[in-house]
C-alpha cells in the first residue's frame, strides 16, 4: 500500500492563470476529512473526485457554502464531477466520508478548479497588418498547443489514477489467491495426515485384539 500511495500521489498543483488543486489523499476508515477554499462571488468552480482503491471503491461527499446551504451531497459514489457558480463569497467546505465503512479505508483523488481560464494573449486594441495577421496566427498556433497540453495533461492523469485503481485490484486479487491456496495446501495436509492416523487405528485395534 505504501508503494502505492507513493506512485499516485499527487501533491498541490497551483497554476497562475487558474486556481486549480489536484490531491491524492488516504482516508482511513470510520473517519471523515474536510477542506476549504475561499471562493469569490461569481466565479465558476468545478470538483471532480474519483475513489482508486479501498472497499467497494466508494465515498460520501459533501459540498457545503458558507451560509450552511448544502450545494451537493452523495453517497457512496465511486466518481462525480460538479461544476457550480457561487452566488456569495466565502470559505467554501468539500467533505469526503468513509464513516460507513468500518475496516477498509480508502485512497481519494480530488481535483479542484476555481475560475477560468484567461487568454493567453490580450486580443485588444489590435489594427488589422499584415505584422498583426501573421502574429494573430502564430498566436492561435500557440493557444491550439497550449490547449492539446492542458488535453494530454488530463488524460494523463485519468490514466494514471486508472494504472494504480487496476494495480491495486490486482495485488488484492494475488493476496487472495495466495492465502486461498495456502490454506487450501494447509487443508490437504491435515486431510493426509489424519487417513494416515486412521489407517494406523485399524492395524492397532487388530493387533490389540489378538488372543
Amino acid at each position: 500500500m505504501e508503494r502505492l500511495l507513493a506512485a499516485c500521489s499527487l501533491i498541490f498543483v497551483l497554476i497562475s492563470v487558474v486556481f486549480g488543486t489536484e490531491l491524492t489523499f488516504e482516508l482511513p476508515d470510520s473517519e471523515k476529512q474536510c477542506f476549504f477554499e475561499q471562493i469569490e462571488k461569481g466565479v465558476q468552480s468545478t470538483i471532480e473526485f474519483q475513489v482508486i482503491t479501498g472497499g467497494q471503491y466508494d465515498v460520501d461527499m459533501e459540498l457545503t457554502a458558507p451560509n450552511g446551504q448544502t450545494l451537493y451531497k452523495d453517497v457512496k459514489k465511486q466518481y462525480d464531477s460538479f461544476t457550480w457558480t457561487p452566488d456569495q463569497t466565502g470559505v467554501y467546505k468539500f467533505c469526503f466520508s468513509n464513516e460507513f465503512s468500518t475496516f477498509s479505508h480508502k485512497v481519494v483523488y480530488f481535483d479542484f478548479q476555481v475560475g477560468e481560464e484567461k487568454p493567453l494573449f490580450d486580443q485588444e486594441n489590435k489594427q488589422a497588418t499584415a505584422m498583426t495577421m501573421e502574429r494573430t496566427m502564430m498566436e492561435n498556433s500557440a493557444v491550439n498547443i497550449h490547449e492539446d497540453l492542458k488535453s494530454v495533461l488530463d488524460y494523463q492523469t485519468h490514466h494514471k489514477l486508472r494504472e494504480a485503481q487496476g494495480r491495486s485490484f490486482a495485488e488484492d486479487l494475488n493476496d487472495r489467491v495466495f492465502y486461498w491456496s495456502l490454506g487450501q495446501s494447509i487443508i490437504i495436509l491435515m486431510i493426509g495426515v489424519g487417513q494416515v492416523l486412521i489407517l494406523r487405528s485399524f492395524f492397532t485395534d487388530k493387533r490389540g485384539s489378538k488372543p
